[in-house]
C-alpha cells in the first residue's frame, strides 16, 4: 500500500467528511472525488487536474435517491426517466437538466449535471458510507490519460494527493459513455 492508501471505504468516507480529496476506482479508471457541496475541497481537486473549472465534474452515487435531489424532475419526462432507469445501476452516465440543488461549480459553465449511479461494488461501497454522492472526474493532470493504478496516482499526484481507497478497477477499457438524458445525444462515447 502506498503511503495515501487508505484501509477500507469507512476510512476513506472520513477523508470527504472531513475535506479531503480522495483517489478510487471506478468502472475503467481511478477517479478524483471530493464532496460537491465542499467548496474549497472542489478548488484543490480541481488543482490537482490542473484542469480549468468552467468545464464542470460529473457525480456518481450508489443509488438513485442519492442523485434524485440534482435533478429538475419537472424538466424531465416520466418516458426518458424510465430509459435512464433502465441502465442502472450501471456504466452509463446522464445528463439532466440540474435543480438548484447543484453547486454552481459542480456544473462549471454547463446548464445541466452528469450523474451516474454506478453497480462497481467499491463505488457502491464508498457512497453508501459516505451517505451522498461524490464528484467524479478522471484521476490524472489536465491532458494526461487516467490512472489505472495507484502507481500512476503516486506518479501524478506524490504528496498532494489526500488519500486514495486501493480496490480494483470494473474491467472497462476506457471511461463510461456520457449521454443527454433528453435527447439521447451522445456526448462522450
Amino acid at each position: 500500500m502506498h503511503r495515501f492508501g487508505l484501509p477500507d471505504v469507512d476510512a476513506a468516507a472520513t477523508l470527504l467528511r472531513g475535506g479531503g480529496v480522495l483517489a478510487y476506482p471506478t468502472e475503467a479508471v481511478y477517479g478524483l472525488g471530493c464532496d460537491p457541496h465542499d467548496r474549497d475541497a472542489f478548488e484543490r481537486l480541481f488543482a490537482l487536474k490542473e484542469r480549468p473549472a468552467t468545464q464542470g465534474v460529473l457525480l456518481i452515487a450508489a443509488a438513485f435517491a442519492q442523485v434524485e435531489p440534482y435533478i429538475d424532475r419537472a424538466a424531465v419526462p416520466d418516458t426518458v426517466m424510465e430509459q435512464v432507469h433502465a441502465t442502472w445501476p450501471g456504466p452509463n452516465t446522464w445528463v439532466f437538466p440540474r435543480s438548484a440543488r447543484v453547486p454552481d461549480w459542480v456544473a462549471g459553465a454547463h446548464a445541466g449535471i452528469a450523474l451516474r449511479v454506478s453497480a462497481h461494488p467499491p463505488v457502491v461501497a464508498l457512497c453508501r458510507a459516505f451517505g451522498a454522492p461524490l464528484v467524479s472526474t478522471s484521476a490524472n493532470p489536465h491532458g494526461q490519460p487516467p490512472a489505472r493504478d495507484v502507481g500512476t496516482l503516486a506518479h501524478y499526484f506524490g504528496e498532494r494527493l489526500e488519500g486514495a481507497l486501493e480496490a480494483p478497477l470494473g474491467g472497462l477499457d476506457r471511461p463510461t459513455i456520457i449521454r443527454d438524458a433528453l435527447t439521447g445525444a451522445i456526448i462522450r462515447a
